[in-house]
């Protein structure tokens, strides 16, 4: 049984799916959710660390707060309690590193599934579950 569990959350429909999924099925799980600011490519792509702490614009902390603030609604909802962090980077990279941070037991992840080569997961669930050194569970 997962005693903690990471679930990579960015508001969508999918993300949302996950988090729900883990409150129901891991009833007595600390819930980590993890949103990661995003990076744009380009030189700022080429640096990848646990310790990475891009810099990024005041509106875009805002939207990661906000974003989690609707996951925190949806613990509430459910009389769970959360914890968020927000991270900047590539989400996939991020995600890996925050949960060997963070000594989870299993990571969360909903699918996107939009391109026909990665129809199955979606970039991101397909390279974190390559990535990942402990269990990922896909939530479509």
């Amino acid at each position: 049984m997962a005693d903690r569990i990471l679930v990579g959350y960015d508001g969508s429909p999918q993300a949302t799916d996950a988090l729900e999924f883990a409150f129901e099925k891991f009833p007595d799980a600390t819930v980590i959710a993890l949103h990661v600011i995003e990076v744009p490519d380009g030189r700022w792509a080429q640096i990848v660390g646990p310790e990475l702490q891009l810099p990024v614009t005041e509106r875009a902390r805002e939207y990661a707060a906000d974003v989690l603030e609707s996951a925190t609604d949806i613990a509430a909802e459910r009389g769970r309690s959360l914890e968020t962090k927000i991270v900047t980077g590539e989400p996939d990279h991020r995600i890996v590193a925050q949960a060997a941070d963070e000594s989870v037991d299993l990571i969360v992840v909903g699918s996107h599934g939009q391109e026909v080569s990665r129809m199955l997961l979606g970039s991101v669930a397909e390279n974190v579950v390559r990535r990942s050194p402990v269990p990922v569970l896909v939530v479509r």
